[in-house]
């Protein structure tokens, strides 16, 4: 099996912790407000992947020449951020990720190129890097790749409560620490990776909206129960018009796609299940608290939602 040229190589995924931590058996990372790609990059191509294996780099043209930069034949794990206001911009890149006319593109490339910061390599030469430790891994980033604003390395910390005071002072997205020792493992959560964030987020299925004043709504949120049923979670109005809902195709339905009707939907334009969005919010035993709208991601199915 070739993992280069078949492009079967899957990002390692990160766990939960909501508390913030000081470890020498950890490094830290900023968590960047992007899009979780792997690079597949040889001497004459870069190839850039999302988590459903769709190919990125047409979308994102200011990317294809990454290679130029990078010293070796090598599969490299990282997010694709745009910077707006000198912070990542998650709405962003979502409105690029979704986007077909190029000159449209062009346009939004003048005003803030996308970059793609590197986490992590998983292969080199021919060579597999994933029983290597991080550790060792990043030491071979550094060898390899020439930073520019559109290719960099994340900066890695000692100390995981002071970056997270820094994340929280500067309102990013929050911090990923990876237990030195780690392994790479294609598609898999473990404790070696973590991460800790000033807001809870998690996808849901758009399952309709209700409209509001001046084109706002508030949509209506869904998940799978493990035995694929879909029940319903509440309501997100915050960040949330119609004007940015209608960029993306949807299929309007005559009923509620629930198998238990919600209470207060009287007036719900219900939609076909199939939407992904992301939404942030407050911990809480009740649902989602104070729930904002961060963006549509087609990087997901609906059947992978499951609460």
């Amino acid at each position: 099996m070739n993992v280069f040229d078949n492009r079967e190589a899957q990002a390692m995924l990160i766990a939960d912790l909501k508390d913030p931590f000081d470890s020498e058996d950890y490094l830290y990372e900023l968590k960047f407000d992007g899009i979780r790609l792997l690079a597949y990059v040889d001497e004459n191509k870069t190839d850039l992947r999302n988590k459903r294996n769709k190919e990125l780099t047409p979308i994102f043209p200011e990317l294809k020449n990454l290679h130029q930069y990078v010293k070796k034949k090598c599969i490299l794990d990282g997010e694709l951020i745009v910077f707006k206001n000198g912070k990542p911009d998650f709405y962003e890149v979502q409105k690029r990720a979704m986007m077909t006319n190029l000159f449209k593109i062009d346009i939004l490339i003048q005003k803030n190129h996308a970059s793609y910061i590197v986490y992590d390599i998983l292969y080199i030469e021919d060579h597999l890097l994933i029983e290597e430790t991080i550790e060792n891994r990043k030491e071979i980033l550094n060898q390899i790749i020439e930073e520019n604003s559109y290719i960099a390395i994340s900066k890695v910390h000692d100390k995981g409560i002071a970056l997270f005071g820094l994340v929280k002072q500067l309102e990013l997205e929050g911090v990923v620490a990876k237990r030195r020792k780690s392994q790479y493992f294609f598609g898999k959560r473990t404790k070696d990776w973590i991460k800790f964030k000033l807001l809870e987020d998690d996808d849901f299925i758009i399952c309709g909206y209700i409209p509001k004043q001046n084109q706002m709504i508030s949509i209506i949120l869904g998940q799978y129960s493990k035995e694929k049923e879909l029940i319903y979670k509440g309501h997100c109005s915050l960040g949330c018009s119609y004007s940015l809902l209608k960029q993306y195709p949807f299929k309007k339905i005559n009923h509620a796609p629930f198998n238990i009707y919600p209470n207060g939907n009287e007036e719900a334009i219900w939609l076909q299940p199939e939407l992904v969005c992301i939404v942030e919010y407050m911990p809480s035993e009740k649902g989602l608290r104070q729930p904002v709208f961060k963006g549509i991601r087609d990087d997901k199915s609906s059947s992978d939602c499951i609460e």
